[in-house]
C-alpha cells in the first residue's frame, strides 16, 4: 500500500527525513517510532499527502478520500456539538446511512450521551474520541494516527486498542506512537526513526 525509496524532506536548510526506504503492505499495521522532533509527524503527513516529498519517491496506492487521518490537532469544530461535526464530515464524504453511521461510532467511542453538546465543552479526552470517530467515519483504507493516545483516560485508551485491534488485517494502520508495546501484538512493520 505504501512504498517510500530515498525519501527526504527538508523545510529549508533543515532536513527532517533522510533517505528513508519503508514499505507497509495492505491491511498490514506500521508502528513510527521515535523521540520527538525525530520526522514521525512529517513523515505521516507525506504519507497522508498533505506534504510532499523534497526527495526520492513515495508511492501510496489508495485514493486520498479513503484515508482516514488524525494528527495533533483534532480537526473538529468547537462551536458544533459532536452530532453535527461527524453529519458534516459525513455529507463532504458523501457516506451513504451516514446517521446510523454516526451514530454507531458515537456509541462506540462512548460520546453517544454527550452527542448534542458542543465540542468547546469536552474535556480534552472526549475531544480526542471525537477526532478518532472523524478519522474512521468514511471507512478509510488506510488510517494514520499520530500519537491517537494522546489525551485518552485508561478506558479511552482500552477502547481505542480494541477499535485498533478490529481494524488489523481488514485495514492499513500506520500509527506514530512513544508506547509500541501497546501495539506490538498488531505490528507487522516497525520504523524507527532517530
Amino acid at each position: 500500500m505504501i512504498r517510500a525509496r530515498g525519501l527526504e524532506k527538508r523545510y529549508g536548510r533543515k532536513r527532517v527525513l533522510a533517505a528513508l526506504d519503508f514499505d507497509v503492505a495492505c491491511g498490514g499495521v506500521a508502528l513510527v517510532i521515535g523521540p520527538n522532533g525525530s520526522g514521525k509527524t512529517t513523515l505521516l503527513r507525506l504519507f497522508s499527502r498533505l506534504a510532499a516529498p523534497s526527495r526520492g519517491t513515495l508511492s501510496v496506492e489508495v485514493d486520498r478520500s479513503k484515508i482516514g487521518y488524525l494528527g495533533h490537532e483534532p480537526l473538529v469544530y468547537r462551536e458544533l456539538t459532536a452530532l453535527e461535526n461527524l453529519d458534516l464530515y459525513g455529507r463532504l464524504y458523501r457516506i451513504p446511512e451516514r446517521r446510523e453511521r454516526i451514530g454507531m461510532l458515537l456509541e462506540r467511542f462512548g460520546l453517544w450521551d454527550d452527542r448534542g453538546v458542543r465540542v468547546a465543552s469536552y474535556s480534552r479526552g472526549m475531544t480526542q474520541r471525537l477526532a478518532l470517530c472523524r478519522a474512521l467515519l468514511h471507512e478509510p483504507e488506510l488510517v494514520i494516527l499520530d500519537e491517537p493516545y494522546a489525551a485518552l483516560d485508561v478506558a479511552g485508551a482500552a477502547l481505542l486498542d480494541r477499535e485498533l485491534g478490529s481494524l488489523a488485517g481488514e485495514r492499513t494502520l500506520v500509527v506514530a506512537t512513544h508506547d509500541p508495546d501497546r501495539l506490538a501484538e498488531l505490528a507487522t512493520d516497525r520504523l524507527v526513526l532517530a
